[in-house]
This record gives C-alpha cells, structure tokens and sequence, in this order.
C-alpha cells in the first residue's frame, strides 16, 4: 500500500507508518516525481495546500483513501470522491486546543494593544517612550468582559474554557437553540457547566469580544448589515476560515468606531491577503497559523497513523 503525504507530516507519525510496513513518499502533485507513482497510490494525506480535485482524483485510478490531516474539509471535493468509492476522512477536535490557544492570544493581544506597539517600539521606542506609554495603556483586563462565540464546535468550546479561566463571561451562537455544556477538568477534578445560547445579532450586541469558530461559508457571515448590530468599540477575532467575515465591511467597521480592533488569522485572499488588512494598525494578524503547533501535529500524525491502520485493517 502506498501512502502519499503531499502537505507534510509530522516526523513520528512518519517513523510509525514506515515502521509498521507502510510505503510511504512525501510529495506533491506538483512533483516531477507524481507521475511515475500515480497510478500505485492508494492513500492521500493532504492538509490545506493541496486541493484534491475532480481532475486530482481522475489521476489516481487506486485511490482508495484520503485524510485531511486537519479540520476542514473544504480543499476536498468530497463529494465526487464518495461517488468513486473513495473514503474521505479528516482529524477534526485534534487540533482544537492549539487554535484556542492562538484565538486567546489574539484576545490578549488586543486588549492591551500589543499588535501596535511591537509595531511601534522597535521605531519610535528609543525617542518617543513616553508618548508611547500613554499611549498604550488604555488597555482593558479581560475578567468581567462579555466574549460572545460564534459556533459551539470543539474549538469553540475550548476557547471557552480558557476564557472562563479568565474569568469573562461567556455565551455562543450556533445553529440550534440548544444550551452548551462544557465538561472542564482542573487539578485533576471534573466538573460540567452549561453556556447560553443567544441568536447571532443578539450576540455580537452583547459582547465585549466576538470570536468566530465556524467552517466555511458561501457567503461572509459577518457583513455591514451584522455590524450595525454590534456594541460599540467590540473587538473581533477569526481564527476560522477566510470570507467568513466580509473584510471591506470590517475595514469600515474599523475605521468607523464600530470595532476596537480585530485580530486575523485567516484571510479571503490567502496567500495574498490585502494589504489594506496587513498595514491596517487595528487588526493583530497571523498567517494561519492556528493548528500549526508542534503539539498539534503531533496529535494530528499519530489520528493519521491510526485512521490509516483502521482502513488496512478492513481491506484485509
């Protein structure tokens, strides 16, 4: 059995699959080498890069598996996959811990303004220390602040979790009307605690913080029309999915006093976000970096490994 992994790996799961008998290449359609070996793949690993086309799947003829060695599923035309026989799994939850993670930072990040000022002190630090002081510290401490979470998934419960231990108060919007109940453990002691539920444009009217966890979209969640019903000077943060939110909206939203700032880690022109969002001194970005931990690749390889095992086990 040939496993291909065209986005990468991580370096245990790597040693497991070969150690357990597995034929394992790491490259990419792009590859000069793709196509001596097309025709003898059976399983394909792929993160966001790749996008596993009609096309893609017409060229394997012994496909037989694909992993999304992440969340979403949105580079896989799952679809046309299943109607070829082809199973189509991902690792979903495995990486919830480290997005979380990466949205609490953001929140952090903006309520005490360091986006701008690790922007500023390395320029104005030496001659302008004082005014910069002044500046910035108009900062905000997050206990007793409303975060507001859009979508009840696993890493919207485990922001949750982390920003209870900070002490806000927090509530979600999903899809159902339906309370969220969080199972948190500390010190080694289990406890559970149930959430509200509050229709979306009720949310972002409460909330100091907003925080998007939500797959893709057709069409922008968050548009001019859900950002007249947002509380004044409320921070904003989407570590989801680019085009979940409309970004000349938030632009605006920015620039008008609606939000205070926003944070980014997902953009509606990867890989070439505007620069009117990069250079924008209110928004703290990162490249979509929110699964993308040592940790979290970790976890995702050895759920690959053990996705692979399952699949041998029942073609035997």
């Amino acid at each position: 059995m040939l496993v291909v992994i065209a986005d990468g790996l991580h370096h245990d799961a790597l040693r497991l699959l070969i150690g357990k008998g597995y034929t394992v290449k790491e490259i990419g359609p792009t590859d000069p080498e793709w196509e001596e070996i097309r025709e003898d793949i059976t399983v394909l690993v792929v993160r966001s890069a790749t996008k596993v086309t009609k096309a893609l799947i017409d060229s394997l003829p012994n496909l037989r598996l694909i992993i999304r060695a992440g969340t979403g599923l949105d580079n896989i035309d799952v679809s046309y996959a299943q109607q070829k026989g082809i199973l189509v799994k991902n690792t979903p939850g495995v990486n919830a811990r480290s997005v979380a993670e990466l949205t609490i930072a953001h929140i952090l990040t903006l309520a005490r303004n360091l986006h701008r000022s690790n922007r500023e002190m390395p320029i104005k630090g030496h001659t302008d220390f004082k005014k910069l002081k002044k500046e910035y510290s108009s900062g905000v401490e997050l206990a007793g602040k409303k975060l507001g979470i859009i979508g009840a998934g696993q890493i919207g419960k485990e922001v949750a979790k982390i920003a209870l231990g900070l002490g806000m108060d927090v509530a979600f919007s999903r899809r159902t009307s339906q309370s969220v109940e969080l199972e948190i453990e500390i010190a080694n002691n289990s406890f559970k605690i149930t959430l509200p539920v509050k229709p979306l444009l009720e949310l972002v009217g409460w909330a100091d913080f907003v925080s998007l966890h939500v797959p893709a979209q057709k069409e922008p969640l968050i548009t001019n029309e859900t950002f007249k019903h947002f509380k004044k000077e409320t921070f904003l943060v989407n570590t989801s999915r680019g085009g979940v939110v409309d970004e000349n909206a938030l632009l605006k939203a920015l620039d008008d006093g609606t939000l205070r700032g926003a944070a980014l880690d997902v953009f509606e022109g990867e890989p070439k976000p505007k620069k009117e969002i990069l250079s924008h001194p209110l928004i703290s970005l990162s490249p979509h970096i929110g699964a993308s931990t040592v940790d979290a690749q970790r976890k995702i390889g050895f759920k690959v490994v053990d996705i692979i095992e399952e699949f041998a086990s029942r073609s035997h």
